[in-house]
């Protein structure tokens, strides 16, 4: 584990189909482009069509002839889940890998679609019934992952199964809603691996979080009104998206990996550096709570696993 890992220890992915939520800017775009460049065909998950043509265009002009295609995601409505979900069906009949990276981060209390808390609902419940919808081509694909990209954040997020979804915005903060989400995403890929094992699915989960890289997602570390400002210092301090997209890709491809394994950076407080295997918390190792999140999450969401 000594030697850097670097996006050119990705092998041929020819043949390997990957669908990536929120892939039209940040570490999501930048997952994209090394699966393009080493002969994927990608699937860019997005809700802003806009955005998601802009990059399709931009990968398409570094990469002629690249394999790539956008379809609307919006992890905030099931309804859009489930359109998602049948119209990739309809179009492939594997999937190797599932990189669940889209994201929100700290915003004002809201609702989604479906009335969840937005946040809560669009990192963890989006992506559990993105994720469960699509278990038939995951189970028949030989080899494939599903990663989910967490955050630091998790080591200050607290499960209140009394009051999940924060009702009513009752004890609401973006911080706690955030870190939260982030927890959710580490108990999820954890309890997901446990029931792959057990089935014998011959699907593996991984978790990776990219430290603290200059993304959009990053402004809102600051406050809006002055994100502009502190913009150009962000991409001195912070390390770029590309940095940030690493412990992703490794999770993704790394023929080393297991499943359960979580990549981070290998830099002080995993804040920057080179992917590495790292750890996370008890708390999103506790398998009742895991159990109870999965449990909930399939009431909420009317999204049940098939064995």
């Amino acid at each position: 584990m000594g030697e850097k890992w670097t996006a050119d220890k990705i092998l041929d992915l020819s043949g390997k189909t990957i669908i990536i939520t929120g892939a039209n800017s940040g570490i999501g775009y930048e997952s994209a482009r090394e699966f393009i460049r080493n002969g994927a065909e990608v699937i860019i998950a997005s809700r802003d069509p806009i955005k998601a043509d802009r990059a399709v265009l931009r990968i398409e002009e570094e990469f002629p002839g690249a394999k790539l295609k956008f379809i609307e995601l919006n992890l905030a409505s099931l309804e859009s889940i489930r359109k998602f979900a049948g119209e990739f069906k309809s179009n492939y009949d594997r999937l190797d890998i599932l990189l669940n990276n889209a994201g929100i981060m700290m915003v004002l209390y809201g609702e989604t679609e479906d009335g969840f808390e937005y946040t809560m609902g669009t990192n963890h419940l989006g992506h559990f019934a993105l994720t469960g919808l699509l278990m038939d081509r995951l189970s028949t694909t030989p080899g494939a992952r599903v990663v989910s990209v967490a955050s630091n954040a998790h080591y200050a997020g607290k499960m209140d199964f009394n009051n999940l979804l924060f009702e009513n915005g009752h004890e609401y903060t973006p911080m706690k809603a955030y870190s939260r989400s982030k927890l959710a995403n580490l108990l999820f890929t954890y309890e997901i691996q446990r029931r792959f094992q057990s089935r014998d699915h011959g699907v593996i989960a991984l978790a990776a979080h990219p430290g603290i890289a200059a993304t959009s997602l990053a402004n809102h570390l600051f406050f809006n009104k002055i994100s502009w400002l502190i913009q150009p210092a962000m991409k001195l301090i912070f390390q770029s998206s590309a940095m940030g997209a690493l412990p992703s890709l490794r999770a993704a491809v790394d023929p080393e990996a297991r499943g359960g394994m979580y990549y981070g950076p290998g830099g002080r407080g995993e804040k920057s550096g080179y992917p590495i295997v790292v750890d996370s918390n008890s708390a999103s190792k506790d398998e009742k709570d895991a159990l109870r999140l999965w449990e909930r999450s399939e009431e909420l969401t009317g999204i049940r696993y098939l064995d």
